[in-house]
């Protein structure tokens, strides 16, 4: 029981500890290495923000609109009842 326990700590401290030497500054390139090409039909290369943030399709809005009439329902071909 001793052991479990103070396995369980350690698991724990480890995991902190882990979770804390993440780092706290902008990324920089490597010293003596090319810079990223840039892409096809761009004029420049894209700057750290640009690759960082998120497009609209990888981050699609929310829609919060309500129903404004009641509409039927599309059938849908996937729309199978559960097994069994």
């Amino acid at each position: 029981m001793a052991t479990r326990r103070i396995l369980i700590v350690t698991i724990g401290a480890a995991a902190a500890l882990l979770g804390a030497c993440g780092a706290k500054e902008d990324l920089k390139p490597a010293a003596n290495q090319p810079a990223p090409t840039i892409p096809v039909g761009a004029t420049r290369a894209p700057t750290t923000q640009e690759l960082t943030t998120p497009d609209a399709q990888a981050k699609p809005a929310r829609s919060d609109e309500l129903l404004k009439r009641s509409e039927k329902r599309e059938p849908d071909d996937f729309d199978l009842p559960p097994p069994g």
